[in-house]
């Protein structure tokens, strides 16, 4: 399917590792000109890619790419792809300040950072953003009370943005379930407690596995895409089945 990405310029927060990682390379697959925002560096340098190093949760440091990436993309960005946040947090039901605070961080104020400081590139390409979210955002399913919150609170924030950005950017939301990335949680309990995630899997999950970031990429890519020009305000979910509720 042709996707019509070539040559566009795609910033991805959160692009070096697991499903971010998965991300770049397709868009790079594509064609497109891809920029990374990330803490370390990507061990996939090409050609048609740029990295910045950079934690977005912290406002002076974006402040200080910012200029760079505008540079490089000539003001205008045609995508924009917020992956970043943690769901590594206390399982207490209401954990202290200072957790809310770290939580809310990572999950919500970092993306909140690039939409803010991108607002306008994106409305001058007629561009398009997703977001990042997490099924714990749509459902209790045991998550850290903090980290459900704010990807729930990431799900509001794309439905209002598509609506008050319309018709200049399109704002769509994915809601990824269990994905298992190398390093990522997901591993390191399978390792800690193989036969505890097996029976999740096979009681929880209608499809009785992980997904692979490369699924989760896949459909980003194509609600980036002209292909999915009818398509804003919706958040996605891409979770084998896990969830139960009526959208």
């Amino acid at each position: 399917m042709e996707l019509s990405l070539k040559s566009k310029h795609v910033l991805i927060a959160g692009g070096s590792g697991g499903i971010g990682s998965a991300v770049s390379k397709a868009f790079l697959q594509e064609g497109a000109t891809v920029h990374i925002l990330s803490r370390t560096r990507p061990d996939f340098i090409v050609p048609g890619m740029f990295w910045y190093g950079c934690d977005i949760t912290q406002k002076t440091q974006l402040e200080a790419v910012s200029a760079e990436i505008i540079k490089n993309t000539e003001g205008r960005l045609d995508v924009l792809i917020c992956n970043v946040g943690s769901g590594s947090g206390e399982a207490t039901a209401l954990p202290e300040e200072a957790e809310w605070q770290r939580m809310w961080q990572l999950n919500f104020s970092g993306t909140l950072n690039c939409l803010s400081h991108f607002e306008e590139a994106l409305k001058k390409a007629e561009g398009n953003a997703t977001l990042v979210s997490s099924v714990a955002g749509m459902e209790s399913i045991g998550a850290p009370t903090a980290y459900s919150v704010a990807k729930s609170a990431l799900i509001t924030l794309g439905k209002e943005l598509s609506r008050k950005w319309a018709p200049a950017v399109r704002v769509n939301t994915v809601a990824p379930g269990n994905i298992m990335a190398e390093g990522g949680t997901w591993d390191k309990k399978t390792k800690e407690n193989p036969d505890a995630v097996r029976h999740m899997l096979e009681n929880k999950v209608p499809l009785q596995r992980f997904g692979k970031p490369q699924e989760v990429a896949n459909l980003i890519v194509f609600l980036s895409s002209d292909k999915a020009a009818f398509i804003t305000g919706s958040c996605v979910v891409i979770d084998g089945g896990q969830t139960t509720s009526f959208h």
